[in-house]
This record gives C-alpha cells, structure tokens and sequence, in this order.
C-alpha cells in the first residue's frame, strides 16, 4: 500500500467493475453470482481500504436531505415524461438500454432483494465515493493525492469526474451527471467522506425501495 496508495481507494471499485463485466463468463445464477460478488468486493474493501474509509459525518441531516435531491432527480424526468428514456440520446449501442436485467423469478425472491438493496445501500456508496469522490477527484490535481485535501476544487478535475460518473451509468447518463455534480459539490461543501458516503447511501436506499414498491425495475440494470 505504501508503494501503490491508490489501490486502497480505487481497488474496491475496480474489482466491483471487473465482477460485473465477468459475470457472463461464470456458470451461475444471477441470484448466486450477486451475492458472491457483494462478499468478494465486501472482503476486499475491508482487507485493502479500512484505512482510509472515514464514516464520521458532521451534517447528518443535510447529507440526507442532498441524498433525497439526487433520488428526485433520478425518477424525475421519466415520471415527467415516461417515453423521455427511450430517446436515441439515452439508449443506443454506446449506453445500452434502461431494461434491468434481473429475471422475473428473483423480482419475487425476498432473500435477493434484500442482499441487492444492502449492497446497493451500503456497499455501493462507500466503493464509488471512495473512488470518485476521495481518490480521483484529488488524484487529477497531484499524483501525489494525499497531500491534497479532502474537497479541494478544480474545475478540470470536478468536471472530468462529473463526466466519467454520467458514463458510468449507461442510459441514465444524464440524471448521472446532475448527480455527479451534486455529490461532488456536497464533498467541496462537507470536505468529509462520510458526509458523501451517507447522502449516496440514502439515494440508493431510496432508489432501491422505490423499485421493489413500484416495479420500476429498469433502475436496476
């Protein structure tokens, strides 16, 4: 770690993106291959990354409510105008289509949604803003990203982090880059990891129970 400090920020993450991309090529169920890559990342993020994780949040409430702002901003749009997603801007063969790929024998299985909405919750937010948010967002001003602190602000590094995080999400690009932009304005505001941690983790809670109450399942590609 002391030669590669990036892994214990970045390695979580890559290793999530690695798991998801390889999933076709391992002979196992959705419901089984999920789980398995939830406890590989889980073990992962708490051999490489315990460090460096910060859970301390100063604006509890605040960070809840910037959490809320990005589940309404996600939604927004398609509850709006419901055909809006399946513009050619949105699905095409460089983002993919808003269709979850989750069967509709596990749309059923509690056990599943239950580990998909804790990893989801839980998981997800502490491997992304770790990644975009503490790393990369320092890591694009010096090589040397530890001597920077927490939520320094350049526009190129603010703005590519932006950028990357909307292409992460494939069709739901647009509604990405509104939220990148607001939870890297929330880490240049809070200079706290964990303040990011929990307004991330309230939108994919939120975002995990509307799917499961609403059947809107094309949120969870």
């Amino acid at each position: 770690m002391r030669d590669h400090p990036s892994l214990e920020y970045a390695a979580p993450f890559l290793v999530f993106v690695a798991l998801l991309g390889g999933e076709r090529l391992v002979p196992l169920g959705p419901h089984l291959l999920y789980v398995l890559r939830v406890l590989l990342v889980s073990l992962v993020t708490l051999a490489l990354s315990r460090r460096v994780i910060s859970l301390r949040i100063s604006w509890f409430w605040q960070s809840a409510a910037v959490g809320v702002l990005v589940w309404a901003v996600w939604i927004g749009p398609d509850l709006l105008w419901p055909t809006y997603r399946h513009s050619w801007l949105f699905e095409n063969s460089l983002t993919g289509t808003a269709r979850s790929s989750l069967p509709a024998t596990l749309r059923a299985e509690r056990f599943f949604l239950l580990v998909r909405l804790a990893g989801s919750s839980l998981l997800v937010p502490v491997i992304e803003e770790l990644f975009w948010r503490s790393w990369l967002l320092r890591w694009l001003i010096d090589r040397q990203f530890w001597k920077i602190p927490l939520g320094t602000y350049t526009a190129a590094s603010f703005w590519t982090v932006a950028v990357l995080f909307a292409g992460e999400h494939g069709p739901y690009w647009d509604v990405g880059l509104l939220a990148g932009i607001i939870y890297n304005w929330w880490m240049i505001r809070t200079r706290s990891l964990g303040d990011c941690i929990l307004s991330h983790a309230v939108t994919n809670a939120c975002l995990g129970a509307y799917v499961i109450l609403s059947g809107q399942w094309q949120y969870w590609l």
